[in-house]
C-alpha cells in the first residue's frame, strides 16, 4: 500500500539508488562486489584465473616440468655473460622462473597493482553534475545507480580479464614495455614453445631469443633515471581518465534494437565492452601527455630491439633475425584485448611506433663514436630525464645534443 511518500508498491516500485532492488541474486552479488575501495581484487584474481584458461577453484594447467626450469637456467647463463659484455653494464640478474600463464597472470596483477588502482581512483572520481533534462530519465538514473554500485567489481573483473587476456599470449614479462619490481624473471614455456612450433623454430633458440629480451628489459629498467621517467607518464596517462556516465547509457540506447527491447540483455551485450562500461574517455591532460608518452615507448621499444637483436645474433646465429621478425610481426597484430591494454596503459606498440623507435636508434648509433655503440647507447640511457620528448624521437641529434650538453 502505497504512503504517499515515494515508498514501493505492488505496481509501481521504486528501488532508489539500487536498479537490481527487484532482483534479490542480483541484489546481493552487487551488495558482495561492492564496497571494497575503487577496484575489487577478488574479483580481478578469480577473472585472470578464468581468462588466463585456468579454473575459478584453482589452476587446471600443469605444474611447469623440471626439466624445463633446468634448460631454462642452464641457457640464462650463457646469455648473461653476452649481455653483461654488450652492454657494458654492472648489472645482476634476478632467477629466471617459468610460470604457467595462470601464475603469470597472478604475478602480473601483483606487479601492476599501483597502476591499475590509480586508474580505478581516476575511473571512480565523481563525475560533473548530469545536465538538468537527464534528471528525470530513468535509464540515466539506473545507469548511474549500477555505475555507483558495480564500479569496484567490474573494474576488477575488466582488468583481471585483460590480464588473464594476456597471459595467453604473452613470452614473459617485459612483452610490455613497463618496469616491474619482481623478484625474478618469469617466463611462460606454453606460449614459447607454442609459438616455436607454429613458426617452426628451434625451441632452443626462441627460449634463448625470449631471455635475451627479458634480461635486456630487465638491464634497461635497472637504470633508475629511465625507469622512473618511464613510470611517471605511465602513471599520469592511467590517473588522468574523467568518468563518463553518459557513455554506458548511449551505448544502451544503441543497443536497445539489438536487444529486442529487453534492457537486461543490452546490459549483458555492454558487459563484453569494458573501456565502455567502465565510462573510461580519454581527458584533455591525457592528449596533451600522449606525444611524450608515445615518443618515450617508441624510444624504449627501439632500444630493446636494437640490443635484443645485437645479443641473439652472437649467441643464436643467423636463425635470431628470423626468429626476431616472427615475434615482432606478431607484436603489431593487434587484438581487441591488446588496444583495450594500449588505451588503458597508453603504451601504442604499432607498427609505426616500432618503427619510429628503430629509426631513432639507428640514428643515435650512427652518430655515437667508439666500438661498441650498444654500451654507448646503455650509458645515454642513464642520463637524467634520459626519453627522447616528440621532437628528438624524429631528430636522434637533438637528443644527443641535449643529453650531452
Amino acid at each position: 500500500m502505497a504512503d504517499g511518500t515515494g515508498g514501493d508498491t505492488p505496481d509501481q516500485p521504486d528501488f532508489g539508488d539500487n536498479p537490481f532492488a527487484n532482483l534479490p541474486m542480483f541484489a546481493e552479488m552487487a551488495k558482495a562486489l561492492s564496497g571494497q575501495g575503487p577496484l575489487n581484487w577478488d574479483a580481478a584474481r578469480q577473472f585472470a584465473t578464468m581468462a588466463a584458461g585456468g579454473s575459478p577453484f584453482g589452476s587446471s594447467e600443469p605444474n611447469i616440468d623440471p626439466a624445463v626450469r633446468i634448460a631454462m637456467a642452464d641457457l640464462a647463463r650463457i646469455l648473461e655473460l653476452h649481455v653483461r659484455d654488450l652492454t657494458g653494464a654492472d648489472v645482476t640478474f634476478p632467477e629466471i622462473t617459468p610460470v604457467t600463464r595462470t601464475a603469470w597472470a597472478q604475478r602480473t596483477l601483483d606487479a601492476y597493482r599501483p597502476l591499475f588502482t590509480e586508474l580505478a581512483t581516476s575511473l571512480g572520481r565523481p563525475p560533473a553534475a548530469a545536465p538538468e533534462e537527464d534528471a528525470g530519465d530513468p535509464m540515466m538514473a539506473m545507469m548511474a545507480g549500477l555505475s555507483k554500485m558495480m564500479a569496484p567489481a567490474m573494474m576488477g573483473m575488466a582488468v583481471g580479464s585483460m590480464v588473464g587476456r594476456m597471459a595467453q599470449r604473452t613470452f614473459g614479462q617485459y612483452d610490455l614495455p613497463i618496469p616491474r619490481s619482481d623478484a625474478s624473471l618469469l617466463v611462460v614455456p606454453a606460449n614459447i614453445d607454442g609459438f616455436a612450433t607454429e613458426w617452426s623454430l628451434p625451441v632452443d633458440e626462441m627460449r634463448l631469443w625470449v631471455l635475451a629480451q627479458e634480461m635486456i628489459g630487465h638491464t634497461l629498467f635497472t637504470i633508475a633515471p629511465l625507469r622512473d621517467q618511464l613510470t611517471e607518464l605511465v602513471r599520469r596517462h592511467v590517473g588522468g581518465f574523467s568518468p563518463d556516465p553518459s557513455a554506458v547509457a548511449e551505448q544502451l540506447s544503441a543497443l536497445e534494437g539489438d536487444a529486442a527491447g529487453d534492457p537486461m540483455q543490452a546490459i549483458q551485450q555492454l558487459l563484453g565492452d569494458p573501456a565502455l562500461l567502465l565510462g573510461a574517455v580519454q581527458s584533455p591532460e591525457q592528449q596533451a601527455l600522449a606525444p611524450r608518452l608515445d615518443a618515450a615507448v617508441a624510444a624504449v621499444v627501439g632500444a630493446v630491439d636494437y640490443l635484443v637483436d645485437a645479443v641473439a645474433v652472437r649467441v643464436i646465429g643467423g636463425d635470431a633475425l628470423r626468429i626476431a621478425e616472427a615475434v615482432r610481426r606478431r607484436r603489431v597484430e593487434t587484438s581487441p584485448d591488446d588496444l583495450f591494454v594500449q588505451r588503458l596503459l597508453g603504451l601504442q606498440v604499432t607498427q609505426g611506433q616500432v618503427q619510429r623507435g628503430k629509426t631513432f636508434v639507428g640514428g643515435v648509433v650512427d652518430r655515437v663514436e667508439g666500438a661498441q655503440p650498444e654500451a654507448r647507447l646503455v650509458e645515454l640511457l642513464g642520463h637524467p630525464e634520459p626519453l627522447p620528448t616528440p621532437a628528438e624521437i624524429d631528430a636522434p641529434g637533438l637528443w644527443l645534443a641535449r643529453l650531452e650538453l
